[in-house]
């Protein structure tokens, strides 16, 4: 994940002074490498996870005041001061209300300022999700999953675009990228990143064979069939912020 996240955070152009809203940190992982590219800057590391927003302190604790870890829900985004970017990896995809969620960012941007993001796009993980539905179908887990929807949305680009524009930003640009990985530790990898909303429906002791079922139901080797939206987009310059 971090692999993926560099690529996006190399999109970013930065001088190295302003200050950037990371939406959706996680550990602080990705934080730490954009802060490697504002030595005069500061960054906002939000996260909706209060656990997540932990770590991500503990990660970041050495970085001093160039750094502010936060818990935020980004469709609740209410900040004092605009920033010149928002950088996002991994994350829009868990957001279910676009519309909201783009109109809070334009907000929160200095006009000018850059959108440069990443999240699973129209396709993500399909093969994996198919081989959690056909398991969650089955007699033995079934009672599970009743009445549950995935909490995530994987739009397409050309939607994406669409709306970003609709909301007010200028310079779009968004586009799909396939980004397969094998993982060394399928179960874990499984486990972790891409079933932890599935798994958090299923008693814990069992939890484990529910994974493994998933695997066995997938291709040799184990793959994750990633479909990465990616957004660059800007604030229009001379707009009044805030």
């Amino acid at each position: 994940m971090v692999e993926m996240a560099t690529r996006v955070l190399a999109r970013l152009e930065l001088r190295g002074d302003e200050t950037v809203i990371d939406a959706g940190c996680g550990t602080g992982r990705v934080t730490e490498l954009l802060l490697d590219r504002l030595p005069h800057g500061k960054v906002i590391a939000l996260d909706a996870d209060p656990d997540m927003v932990r770590v991500a302190a503990a990660t970041l604790a050495s970085q001093g005041d160039r750094v502010t870890v936060a818990q935020g829900d980004l469709l609740a985004l209410d900040l004092v001061d605009a920033a010149d970017a928002v950088l996002s990896t991994a994350t829009f995809h868990w957001v279910l209300d676009h519309d909201l969620l783009f109109a809070n960012l334009l907000r929160a941007l200095r006009p000018g300022g850059q959108l440069v993001a990443q999240c699973g796009g129209a396709g993500n993980v399909a093969g994996v999700l198919a081989a959690a539905d056909a398991v969650s179908s089955r007699s033995g887990w079934r009672a599970f999953f009743e009445g549950w929807s995935r909490p995530m949305r994987y739009e397409t680009a050309e939607a994406t675009a669409r709306r970003l524009e609709r909301t007010g930003f200028v310079d779009v640009r968004c586009w799909l990228e396939p980004n397969p990985v094998v993982p060394d530790d399928p179960h874990e990898y499984l486990s972790t990143i891409v079933l932890g909303a599935h798994a958090e429906r299923v008693p814990t002791d069992r939890r484990s064979s529910f994974v493994d079922d998933v695997i066995e139901v997938m291709d040799t080797p184990t793959t994750v069939d990633y479909v990465r939206l990616n957004i660059d987009a800007r604030r229009p310059r001379g707009t009044v912020s805030r």
